[in-house]
C-alpha cells in the first residue's frame, strides 16, 4: 500500500504525461490528413508517371539535395514522397517533397521523420511523449513512466482485490451509490482493473525504447530469438547489411556510407534510373502495393524496396534489387520471421497506432482518456484523505516488513533486487523510495522522541 501510494503520488505526473502525450500520437495521423491535405491528397487523377520523372521534377524544386528514398503513396489519391537529405534538418529528419503521381507536379514539401515519415504535427507530438522537448535527459520521464506503470497497475489490482476479498465481480463493477472519496476509489480501482491488460501491454512495449531497459530487452529479445531477420544489402557475396528496426518509427534515419562526392553523385544518379525496374521486379516477387525504394550512394549497395506500414497489413516484406542487372538480390518476406518476432511487430506496430488504423486509433485515445480520469481520481482521493487542520495526507502505516517472516521476505527482496537491475530506472527510483520513507521514519521517531522526553 505504501509502495502503491509512493508511486501513483510522485510518478503520477509522468504517467499522466505519457496518457495524454500519447492520445495526442495516437490521434495525430488523423490530424495531419487534414492539415497536410495539400501535400498529401494528389490534384489529379490519371495513370502515375514513371517514378523517373517524378524524382526528376523533385530534384528541379530542391536542387542541389542529394535523393535519399523514394516512397509512393498509399492510394491514387494520394502523392509520391521524394526524400531528401537536407542539411539544415536535424533529428534525423529529411525532407519530402510531394508530387502529383498523374502530372508530376511538386505540390509542396515537408520535414519527416522515422519509418513512417511522421509530418511536424506527429513529429513534435511524438518528442512529447518520448522525451518532453529535452533531448536524452528527457529520456529519463518516459522510462521512468513505463518502468512504473506495470507497478502501479499490479500494485493497484492487489489492493482492490484483497478490499473486495477476492469478488470478481465487484471487482469490475463500481459502486454507483457511494459518493465522495469511497466513489471516487471505487470508480479509479474498477476502472483501473478494466485497464490493466491495456497497462501491462504499453509497460511492455514501451520499455522496449527505453535507454537503459531497452538495453536489456533488447538483449533478451536476442538471445531469444525475438528480432526481426537481417537482410543483406550488400553486392558483394560476403557483404554484411542490416535490416530496418521495428521502432525506426521513434528513431532516425540511418546513416548511408561514407563515399566520395562524386562518386555517391554518379551512382544516385544510376539508381534513381532504374528506380520503376527495381519496383517492377519487387513485386513480381510479392513486394507490392505502397512501397519505399531507397536511392543508395554506395555503389556496392543493392537498391532495397520495402513496404510501407499500412493499416491491417501484418507485416511488411522487403526485397534487395541489384541496379545493374535488375535481378531480384534477396527477399525478406513476414511470413518467414520467428513467431514471437512476429508478434512483437505487431504488438509494437499496435502501441504506435499504426496496425488498426482508424480502430486503433480511436482505442488509443480512448484508452488515454480513461488512464488519465484514473490518475486524476488517485490525487483527488489523495487530497480529500488530508488532514483537517491542514497539510498533505500522510502515507499509510509502515511495519509491514516486520512482520513478514524470513522466508517470504528474502525470496521478495531477491525478486525486487533482480528487477531494480534489469530495470535500471526503476531500481534506482524505488531505492530512492525507501530511502525517502526511513528518513521519513527516523525524523518521525525523533521527534517523538523529543516531545516524550521528561
Amino acid at each position: 500500500m505504501r509502495l502503491h501510494f509512493y508511486a501513483g503520488l510522485l510518478v503520477g505526473p509522468f504517467i499522466l504525461i505519457a496518457a495524454i502525450s500519447g492520445g495526442l500520437y495516437a490521434a495525430a495521423p488523423t490530424v495531419e490528413r487534414f492539415v497536410y491535405a495539400d501535400q498529401l491528397e494528389a490534384s489529379t487523377a490519371g495513370a502515375p508517371q514513371p517514378l523517373t520523372a517524378q524524382v526528376a521534377a523533385a530534384q528541379q524544386s530542391r536542387p542541389g539535395l542529394p535523393v535519399a528514398a523514394v516512397r509512393t503513396g498509399d492510394g491514387p489519391d494520394r502523392t509520391t514522397r521524394v526524400l531528401f537529405d537536407d542539411p539544415s534538418l536535424t533529428d534525423g529528419r529529411q525532407l519530402a517533397v510531394f508530387v502529383d503521381p498523374a502530372s508530376a507536379r511538386v505540390q509542396g514539401a515537408l520535414p519527416v521523420y522515422g519509418s513512417i515519415e511522421a509530418l511536424p504535427i506527429r513529429f513534435w507530438v511524438d518528442r512529447l511523449h518520448v522525451d518532453l522537448h529535452l533531448g536524452a535527459v528527457g529520456r529519463f520521464y518516459s522510462e521512468l513512466a513505463a518502468s512504473w506503470l506495470w507497478v502501479v497497475a499490479l500494485g493497484g489490482l492487489y489492493l482492490w482485490w484483497r478490499s473486495r476479498r477476492g469478488n470478481v465481480k465487484r471487482m469490475l463493477a463500481y459502486d454507483r451509490r457511494a459518493g465522495g472519496r469511497g466513489g471516487r476509489m471505487s470508480r479509479h480501482a474498477v476502472i483501473g482493473t478494466w485497464l490493466l491488460l491495456g497497462l501491462l501491454f504499453f509497460s511492455a512495449t514501451g520499455l522496449t525504447w527505453s535507454k537503459y531497459a531497452g538495453e536489456n530487452v533488447g538483449q533478451l529479445r536476442a538471445e531469444l530469438g525475438w528480432t526481426k531477420p537481417t537482410q543483406s544489402t550488400s553486392l558483394s557475396p560476403d557483404g554484411a547489411g542490416g535490416s530496418a528496426d521495428e521502432h525506426a518509427g521513434h528513431g532516425a534515419a540511418a546513416a548511408a556510407p561514407e563515399v566520395e562526392p562524386a562518386v555517391a553523385d554518379e551512382t544516385r544518379a544510376r539508381n534513381i534510373a532504374q528506380l520503376d525496374r527495381a519496383v517492377a521486379a519487387a513485386t513480381a516477387r510479392g513486394v507490392d502495393g505502397a512501397v519505399q525504394v531507397s536511392v543508395p550512394a554506395d555503389p556496392g549497395t543493392a537498391i532495397t524496396v520495402a513496404q510501407t506500414r499500412q493499416p491491417w497489413r501484418f507485416g511488411i516484406d522487403s526485397a534487395t534489387v541489384d541496379p545493374r542487372s535488375g535481378d531480384v538480390v534477396s527477399v525478406l518476406a513476414f511470413a518467414s520471421w520467428p513467431l514471437l518476432a512476429k508478434a512483437t511487430e505487431l504488438l509494437i506496430n499496435t502501441h504506435m497506432g499504426w496496425q488498426f488504423g482508424l480502430i486503433n486509433q480511436i482505442g488509443l485515445v480512448a484508452f488515454a482518456a480513461l488512464l488519465t480520469s484514473v490518475i486524476v481520481r488517485g490525487y483527488l482521493m489523495w487530497w480529500q484523505r488530508r488532514p483537517r487542520g491542514g497539510g498533505l495526507a500522510p502515507p499509510p502505516a509502515r511495519g509491514t516488513w516486520r512482520r513478514i517472516e524470513p522466508s517470504q521476505a528474502i525470496p521478495a527482496v531477491l525478486a525486487v533486487v533482480f528487477v531494480g537491475w534489469f530495470l535500471p530506472v526503476l531500481g534506482v527510483s524505488l531505492l530512492a523510495f525507501v530511502v525517502l520513507d526511513l528518513a521519513i521514519g527516523v525524523a518521525k521517531r525523533g521527534r517523538a522522541s523529543l516531545i516524550n522526553r521528561p
